[in-house]
C-alpha cells in the first residue's frame, strides 16, 4: 500500500506522505535520477575540478572525501515550485550543513591535514555556486524534457470526483511529473461529470480492462471513494492480466491532512490523518535545537533582560514579569512569561486583545511590544520545555475557547508546542485579530507550518523575525 501511495503526484500526495516526498516520488524516471544525483554529482565534480586546478595528484584521502561528500548529499532534492531566492537559500543552507559536518569530522579526526588547504577552500566556496547554477539549469530543462511525449507515462483515472479532478489538474499543469492523462473511466455519462472534458471520457469502469489490454496504459489511478469497495475489487480483477501499475487515491486525500503518512500498527497498515510533525528523530532534533538556541540566546541577552526588567519596574507599578495561562502542546495549559507592558495583568475568562493606541499599554510597554523585547522571558519557557523558539504563537485561553468553536481545525495548531515566533507572524499575521477572517488567516499559516516543517524553515522564520523587529507596523 505505501509503495503505491508513493506514486501519487507530489502536489496531491505530499500531505499524506510527510514533508519530504520529493518532486518525482512517483515512479522511477529520468527526472527521479536527475533529482537524486544532481547534488552529489555536482559536489564531487567541483572537488575534482579544484584538485585539477592546483595540479594535485589525488590519493586515497581525496577518494574518501569524495565518497563522504556524495553520501551526505545523496539523494538530492529539486525545489521546483519555489521562488529563485528560496532555492538559493535552501541550496546554501544544505551545503553549509554538509560542509560543517565534514569540517568537524576532519578536525576531530585530524584527517583535514591530509588535504591541500587551497583545494579545500576553493571547493567549499565554489560548490554552493555550482549547486545553485545546476539547480537553475535543472529547473529550466527538466520541465521541457519531461513534457516530451516520449518521456511521459500514460495515465488513466478510474472514477470522477473532486479528488480525481485535482489529480487531473496536477498532471496537466506539472509536466515535470512525466505523466500524460489518456482518459477517465466512470459509469456516469460525460454530461453528469462536472468539470471533466467530455473528450477524456473513455467509457464505463467495466471497459477499463479491455482498454488496458488493447492500448498502452502505464498507470491506473483509482479515485473511487472508500465506500465503493466492491467496485474497486472489480477494477482490480479486470486489471490482473495487464501490465499497468495500479495506485489508489482514496477520497480521504481531499481532507485537510496534517503530517499524514502511511504507518503500521503491528502488520496492519494505517493512514495518519493528523499528527505532530515532531515524532521520533524529528522530535529529538527539534528539542535539542530549541534548547541549544534558547540557552545561547539567554546568555547573550541577559544584560538586555536586566535592563528591561529595571525599566518595567521604574516606569509603572506592578510586577516585572506577566504570567498568563496559554494552551500548549496537546491543548494543555501552560504558564507563559512576558515582560509586563500593560497596566493590567488580565488572565480570566475574558481577555481583550491589545489594540493600536490601547490605553492599557504603558509608554515603556509600547516600546517593548514594538521591538518584541517583551517576549524575551519566553526563552525561559523554551528551556522548561513548554515552548519552542519557532511554532504557532500561543493565544490566551479565553481567545482559544472563543475561536475553537468558530474555526475548523483551530485546535490542530496545538499538536506542537507554541513558539516565540511563527510562520504566521513573519507573514503579516501579527497583532490584533479583531475579525474571524484575520484569525483564520493566522491559523492557515500555522497549519501550513505543521505540514512543511524543517530545520531550514525554522531558520528562515528566525531570520525573517529579526528583520521584522526593525520595522513592523503591526507591533503595538
Amino acid at each position: 500500500m505505501s509503495e503505491r501511495l508513493n506514486a501519487i503526484p507530489s502536489g496531491l500526495a505530499s500531505p499524506i506522505l510527510g514533508k519530504h516526498t520529493g518532486l518525482f516520488s512517483g515512479s522511477f524516471s529520468m527526472a527521479t535520477l536527475v533529482e537524486s544525483l544532481l547534488d552529489p554529482v555536482v559536489t564531487v565534480l567541483t572537488l575534482l575540478l579544484a584538485i585539477a586546478l592546483f595540479q594535485i595528484t589525488p590519493d586515497g584521502h581525496y577518494v574518501i572525501l569524495a565518497l563522504l561528500a556524495f553520501s551526505l548529499t545523496f539523494p538530492g532534492e529539486i525545489h521546483l515550485a519555489e521562488s529563485p531566492l528560496r532555492v538559493i537559500f535552501r541550496v546554501i543552507l544544505d551545503w553549509t550543513v554538509v560542509a560543517s559536518v565534514l569540517l568537524v569530522l576532519g578536525y576531530v579526526t585530524g584527517y583535514v591535514h591530509y588535504f591541500a588547504p587551497q583545494v579545500l577552500l576553493l571547493w567549499l566556496a565554489a560548490t554552493p555556486i555550482a549547486l545553485v547554477g545546476a539547480h537553475f539549469g535543472a529547473l529550466t530543462l527538466l520541465p521541457r524534457v519531461m513534457s516530451m511525449k516520449e518521456a511521459q507515462r500514460r495515465v488513466v483515472i478510474v472514477g470522477w470526483n473532486d479528488n480525481a479532478a485535482r489529480l487531473a489538474q496536477e498532471i496537466k499543469h506539472n509536466p515535470v511529473l512525466g505523466l500524460r492523462l489518456v482518459g477517465i473511466f466512470d459509469d456516469r455519462g460525460p454530461k453528469r461529470l462536472k468539470g471533466m472534458d467530455a473528450r477524456h471520457h473513455l467509457g464505463r469502469m467495466s471497459d477499463l480492462g479491455d482498454h488496458a489490454r488493447n492500448h498502452p496504459v502505464d498507470h491506473v489511478y483509482i479515485a473511487l471513494p472508500m465506500t465503493g469497495q466492491p467496485r474497486i475489487l472489480n477494477v482490480l480483477d479486470d486489471l490482473k492480466d495487464t501490465t499497468a501499475s495500479i495506485y489508489f487515491v482514496p477520497d480521504m486525500f481531499v481532507t485537510d491532512l496534517i503530517q499524514g503518512r502511511v504507518d503500521h500498527v503491528a502488520s496492519i497498515p494505517v493512514v495518519a490523518v493528523c499528527e505532530s510533525p515532531f515524532t521520533g528523530i524529528d522530535g529529538m532534533v527539534k528539542r535539542v535545537s530549541d534548547f541549544c538556541l534558547a540557552l545561547g540566546i539567554l546568555i547573550l541577552i541577559s544584560p538586555v533582560m536586566l535592563a528591561v526588567a529595571l525599566g518595567v519596574k521604574l516606569t509603572s507599578p506592578g510586577p516585572v514579569i506577566f504570567r498568563q495561562n496559554r494552551y500548549g502542546l496537546d491543548g494543555k495549559r501552560i504558564l507563559v512569561y512576558k515582560f509586563r507592558s500593560m497596566t493590567v495583568c488580565e488572565d480570566g475568562a475574558q481577555v481583550v486583545q491589545a489594540r493600536q493606541g490601547d490605553s492599557r499599554i504603558t509608554p515603556f510597554g509600547a516600546f517593548l511590544r514594538r521591538t518584541s523585547l517583551d517576549e524575551l522571558p519566553q526563552f525561559i519557557n523554551v528551556l522548561q520545555g513548554r515552548m519552542s523558539v519557532v511554532g504557532p504563537r500561543p493565544h490566551a485561553v479565553a481567545h482559544n475557547e472563543t475561536y475553537r468553536g468558530l474555526i475548523k481545525g483551530y485546535m490542530v495548531r496545538h499538536k506542537v508546542k507554541p513558539g516565540i515566533t511563527g510562520w504566521a507572524q513573519v507573514n503579516g499575521c501579527r497583532g490584533e485579530t479583531e475579525t474571524v477572517e484575520k484569525m483564520m488567516r493566522r491559523i492557515d499559516y500555522d497549519l501550513d507550518y505543521l505540514r512543511n516543517w524543517s530545520l531550514g524553515l525554522d531558520l528562515l522564520i528566525v531570520l525573517r523575525t529579526l528583520r521584522l523587529i526593525r520595522h513592523d507596523a503591526q507591533a503595538y
